[in-house]
């Protein structure tokens, strides 16, 4: 019998579950994902799917390099960021002897306690005993950035004690890519990234990140045979030369980001400032029946109770009409 196993994670994204349950349109807020994309042709090749993918994924690796200027020993790649906070957290503490105590700051992205207890971590409130450091930047739900002399100080802080920071920087292409640390060579040091949430294609399921070649290597070993299938590695070798068009993104997000929160605040909602594509909102009182309202009428928002915040809710900033709608389904429910 497995004594004091973890329960699952909550996530937003419900929108095509809640579709398929309703067979009605669905304007999904809880999925934080880029409203102005950049728009670029892509295709696959079939043959590609008559054959298992390169397993070394060579090529992609080639071409995230390229981008981010590293070597392709320092790049690893999965099914979507998660798997590698999974591969992660069974090379660093189930395969560990020593320390397996994590630590990080609440609230934050939940697959980080998951994935380490998992691995059986355990957590510590003590960042100096940590064996890992965990760092969501911009972090999730709250939208707030730690700038990168400040992730600095952190690594140093890991580093004096013989820990590593793992750094996920999953939004930091819609908030401020000046402050990434993705560029920073230390064996100290993991940078988790995506492509889905800045490209809005979460249905491709790609992650990547950057550490010191021997970790690198064991996460390749950790992760599953093949798991970037042949769909998202055509995607992401293209969407790769296009990462500069993201500037174009941040600045349509930041105007809608400063419309939606000051309709937010105008409900009575208590915003945290965010740098991001999606706002924390504290509403004063319990969500859960408001979530559930706006999910009856076809609009989804993030509860975030499960963030050990049952007055709030975060909201994905979209396009000025779907954000219009968002506000005055919002109203009619606050008055």
């Amino acid at each position: 019998m497995v004594v004091d196993f973890p329960e699952r994670v909550i996530h937003g994204g419900t929108g095509k579950r809640q579709q398929e349950k309703t067979h009605k349109k669905v304007l999904d807020f809880s999925a934080s994902v880029n409203p102005y994309p950049p728009q670029f042709k892509w295709e696959l090749d079939p043959e590609h799917l008559r054959s298992y993918p390169d397993d070394t994924y060579s090529e992609l690796k080639e071409r995230i390099g390229s981008v981010f200027h590293r070597d392709p020993s320092e790049i690893c790649v999965g099914n979507g960021s998660i798997e590698l906070i999974r591969a992660f957290c069974s090379v660093l503490f189930r395969h560990s002897r020593q320390n397996r105590s994590f630590f990080l700051e609440s609230p934050t992205f939940g697959e980080y306690a998951l994935s380490a207890r998992l691995a059986g971590a355990v957590y510590t409130d003590d960042s100096s005993a940590a064996a890992v450091s965990f760092l969501c930047n911009p972090n999730n739900p709250t939208g707030q950035l730690t700038r990168k002399d400040d992730v600095l100080k952190r690594l140093q802080g890991a580093r004096d004690h013989g820990g590593i920071l793992f750094c996920d920087e999953a939004f930091i292409e819609l908030a401020d890519p000046c402050d990434s640390v993705a560029d920073v060579r230390e064996p100290g040091l993991f940078v988790l990234r995506s492509l889905t949430k800045s490209f809005s294609v979460p249905g491709i399921r790609f992650g990547y990140g950057f550490g010191d070649p021997a970790l690198i290597e064991k996460i390749e070993t950790a992760r599953s045979p093949w798991s970037v299938n042949a769909y998202a590695e055509a995607y992401a070798m293209e969407a790769l030369l296009h990462i500069d068009e993201l500037a174009a993104s941040r600045s349509a997000i930041e105007k809608e980001r400063t419309l939606l929160m000051s309709g937010l605040q105008a409900l009575g909602m208590l915003c945290t400032p965010s740098t991001t594509n999606y706002i924390l909102a504290d509403c004063g009182r319990n969500v859960t029946d408001l979530c559930e309202t706006l999910a009856q009428q076809g609009i989804l928002i993030r509860d975030c109770t499960s963030f050990g915040l049952p007055t709030s809710i975060r909201v994905a900033v979209r396009t000025r009409d779907e954000n219009r709608i968002l506000t005055e389904a919002l109203a009619a429910c606050v008055r």
